[in-house]
């Protein structure tokens, strides 16, 4: 694949089609329960492609680009993050591509690529929290990512925390980014972390899988992963 040429939005189904690997394919689909039609493209492989349209006509791309697959879908959101425009232009392509979010990998993969956030912090961090309190599991998940990828840090911490206890979808992939942003928050943040995880209003659900999550990261210690440990709650059934 040539990186320097530019790729028309109608090329782009055939170029996808070309990267498919059934071997791959197998995998990939065990890893995504619930997901009807995975082709089998390597993330590698859509990465690039999706630079390459994001230099051409990108716009027209996602104009045109309606597939239904799992990489049509990722390359849709690949090339949001990688194509240069206004902050504002930016936000609205990333609002109407919400609705396409039905798995974790996409989910996660579009945040990662949304980069601009750390360029206005302010600006996107009133664009996410809306979303946080949305009915949608994927669309939380969304909001949630995005708050462990460019929020969690000494000074933005205290509002991270609360946002994170403000949410309340009961989706399992919703639930898992709080407890996943949690673990980032005390890795970063383990006074303010603490001091939240010791008076949260938390579901035990979240909360457990929390302590969970920070107890396997190898940048807190023993002796904090016993008294980590220990602040278990017994689930309520």
């Amino acid at each position: 694949m040539r990186n320097d040429k530019r790729v028309a939005p109608e090329e782009v189904r055939a170029m996808l089609e070309a990267l498919v690997e059934p071997a791959y394919q197998k995998f990939a689909s065990s890893l995504l329960p619930g997901v009807s039609e995975v082709l089998g493209v390597r993330l590698p492989n859509l990465r690039k492609l999706a630079k390459r349209v994001a230099r051409g006509d990108w716009r027209g791309f996602l104009e045109q680009s309606k597939g239904r697959s799992f990489e049509e879908k990722m390359l849709r959101g690949m090339v949001i993050g990688y194509a240069s425009a206004p902050l504002e232009e930016r936000l609205a392509y990333t609002e109407a591509f919400l609705p396409e979010i039905d798995n974790w990998s996409t989910c996660d993969s579009f945040c990662s690529g949304l980069k601009f956030a750390k360029e206005e912090p302010e600006r996107v961090w009133v664009f996410l929290q809306p979303y946080l309190q949305s009915q949608k599991e994927f669309t939380v998940r969304f909001a949630v990512v995005m708050l462990l990828f460019y929020f969690v840090r000494p000074d933005w911490i205290d509002r991270v925390l609360r946002a994170l206890d403000g949410v309340k979808h009961e989706g399992y992939y919703a639930k898992m980014a709080v407890a996943w942003a949690l673990s980032v928050c005390y890795t970063v943040c383990p006074v303010e972390t603490m001091a939240y995880l010791k008076e949260c209003a938390l579901d035990d659900f979240t909360y457990n899988k929390a302590l969970q999550k920070i107890t396997e990261s190898r940048q807190v210690g023993a002796v904090e992963k016993a008294a980590i440990r220990a602040m278990k709650r017994k689930e309520r059934k």
